[in-house]
């Protein structure tokens, strides 16, 4: 009966023992597979939680600002561009030839009109007379007429005011006078010498002169005004031949000398002229020979036609500028001799006896400086 008892006891420790055994494996082996799957599976490490930082209490005093340091020096390459001195001084001294040129070309006009008050367009042997008159191109109105003071002896006259432009200058308020004697041979038959002695006088005119230039930043051009007056003397001598009592012809010679005298200036102000000049006062002066013709017509009695003209060549010209110049100093322009044509014509209707209206032009045609011009006018000439 003892051996079935211990056989028991052993039974029941064994599977006691067993029952122990079984227990701690299930216990130990979610621990070693909870391990094992963190190393071998991969998961995140999570990332640690950001720390917060409060915001300032409404009403807290604010943290002291640092004071600032100063501004470093600006590198080299940060320094302003200076602003670039221009060039073109040798520019601005040339154009003071210009000026030369303009007031070549103003005597030649002032010429030109003059010769309008000696009836530069009318036959050289007629009654006397007396024409009103007024012309555009350049501006002119005036009086001009003839008596005759002996029968060979006659005296040809007129006054006018005029103003005109031309390459950069302009002319106003200028009073022309003019006077002259034309002794006629009229004795010597229907073919005669002639001679004429006179003078052309612009005492004085307001006048207007561009200077323009070029300049590294640009052109430049500068109008100044000053006062001038011209005066010219003159003398005449040539042929004339009556065809018929509707037809006169004549040729002649004419010897002029002019004289222009220009009161001093300086360039008017403007935003940009950094070569500035000043003009001093001075006379330019020009010598002229002319060789014309001219003939005179009448058509049915009552249209009187005119055509004349001739070579004009200058010589002994002179400039009286002297301009002092910024950049360029002193500067002294030369003028050269020229030579152009000159030409009129006149057509004239006789209204009733002794009334002729007229329509006439004159001009020059040639080079710079005196270039291609016309001045055209009506006028109304009354015989007696």
């Amino acid at each position: 009966m003892a051996k079935p008892g211990f056989k028991r006891l052993v039974l029941a420790y064994t599977l006691g023992a067993a029952a122990a055994l079984t227990l701690f494996a299930l216990n130990a082996r979610p621990a070693t597979a909870a391990t094992f799957c963190e190393s071998e599976c991969g998961s995140p490490t999570p990332s640690p939680s950001p720390t917060y930082s409060p915001s300032p209490t409404p009403g807290a005093s604010p943290s002291p600002s640092p004071s600032p340091s100063p501004s470093p020096s600006p590198s080299p390459s940060q320094a302003p561009s200076p602003t670039p001195t221009p060039t073109g001084s040798d520019s601005s001294g040339n154009s003071v030839n210009g000026l030369a040129n303009q007031r070549f070309n103003q005597m030649i006009t002032n010429r030109v009109l003059g010769t309008v008050l000696l009836g530069v367009n009318e036959q050289v042997n007629c009654s006397d007379c007396i024409s009103a008159f007024g012309s555009a191109g350049s501006f002119s109105a005036g009086i001009h007429g003839r008596k005759e003071l002996t029968p060979n002896l006659s005296l040809l006259a007129g006054i006018a005011y005029t103003q005109y432009s031309e390459g950069g200058y302009h002319i106003t308020s200028a009073p022309i006078g003019a006077f002259a004697l034309r002794y006629d041979f009229t004795d010597w038959g229907s073919s005669r010498p002639f001679f004429d002695v006179g003078t052309i006088l612009t005492p004085w005119e307001k006048a207007r002169y561009t200077r323009s230039y070029n300049t590294s930043l640009g052109p430049v051009s500068v109008t100044s005004s000053t006062d001038a007056s011209n005066y010219a003397v003159f003398g005449r001598a040539g042929w004339i031949s009556r065809l018929s009592s509707r037809d006169e012809v004549a040729a002649s010679i004419e010897v002029w000398q002019l004289w222009q005298r220009v009161s001093g200036y300086a360039d008017n102000t403007v935003a940009f002229n950094p070569f500035d000049a000043t003009i001093a006062t001075g006379t330019d002066r020009t010598s002229l020979v002319k060789i014309g013709g001219q003939w005179t017509h009448l058509f049915a009695g009552n249209i009187e036609t005119n055509i004349n003209g001739g070579w004009v060549q200058s010589f002994a010209s002179h400039s009286g500028i002297v301009a002092t110049v910024t950049g360029d100093g002193m500067v002294v322009p030369t003028m050269g001799n020229q030579g152009w044509f000159e030409y009129g014509g006149r057509l004239g209707f006789r209204v009733q006896k002794g009334w002729v209206v007229d329509l006439f032009a004159n001009g020059t045609l040639g080079p710079q400086p005196v270039g291609n011009t016309i001045h055209g006018g009506v006028g109304l000439r009354i015989n007696y």
